[in-house]
């Protein structure tokens, strides 16, 4: 059983930027490839980020590329989300995922979820 808990959200203005947390706990937290995913009102979950359980590959969505970036620090059992240039359609509710046996790049590929973190845009 793996607990995630995501933090770091909140209100910023177009061209901001903010870095999510996602702390992770569980005996073997560190060897799970970890995933970003977001969600607007009226929208379906979609894919972010994501980042294999050594670290040494990362994935993003094409929205995101360029802009974000996903990193992890496994002696912390944390991994990060920093968001730079950020525009208003990028608002949502971000959550962690964690995945055992690769990594997670759509919802269903996900094994366990964080309870999510808003995040908001304004023009």
């Amino acid at each position: 059983q793996v607990q995630l808990v995501e933090s770091g959200g909140g209100l910023v203005q177009a061209g901001g930027s903010l870095r999510l947390s996602c702390a992770a706990s569980g005996r073997t937290s560190s060897r799970y490839n970890m995933g970003w995913f977001r969600q607007a009102p009226g929208k379906e979950r979609e894919f972010v980020a994501a980042i294999s359980w050594s670290g040494g590959s990362t994935y993003y969505a094409d929205s995101v590329k360029g802009r974000f970036a996903i990193s992890r620090d496994n002696a912390k059992n944390t991994v990060y989300l920093q968001m730079n240039s950020l525009k208003p359609e990028d608002t949502a509710v971000y959550y962690c995922a964690a995945r055992l046996l690769g990594v997670p790049r759509t919802p269903r590929e996900s094994d366990y979820w964080g309870q999510g973190t808003q995040v908001t845009v304004s023009s």
